[in-house]
């Protein structure tokens, strides 16, 4: 008797207003028929899904971390460049905000 298989995958999407991503993780496929389905090919499967899982969130927090660096970069220069803007258009005279 033979089972077919599929291939399966853990997924998980990542998405924001500027760009996204998707994450994945090959998974080993349980036979269709659940009676082929054995103690071993279930532990196999689980331990399979669990490395997977483990693997997908360093990579999702890798990910993230470096979008988290780029957008403070990215405003970082937002507000040098305003703050240039603001120094030019004060240049010789008094800023109220800076009195304190």
């Amino acid at each position: 008797m033979s089972a077919s298989m599929s291939i399966q995958a853990l997924t998980a999407s990542f998405a924001s207003p500027t760009s996204s991503q998707t994450f994945s993780a090959s998974l080993p496929a349980l036979p269709s028929d659940p009676k082929a389905h054995s103690v071993q090919g279930k532990t196999a499967y689980l331990s399979a899904l669990r490395a997977g899982a483990t693997q997908m969130q360093a990579e999702i927090n890798t990910a993230l971390t470096q979008r988290m660096e780029h957008d403070k970069v990215v405003e970082a220069a937002g507000k040098s460049k305003a703050q240039e803007e603001k120094a030019e258009e004060m240049y010789g005279e008094e800023d109220p905000e800076e009195d304190g």
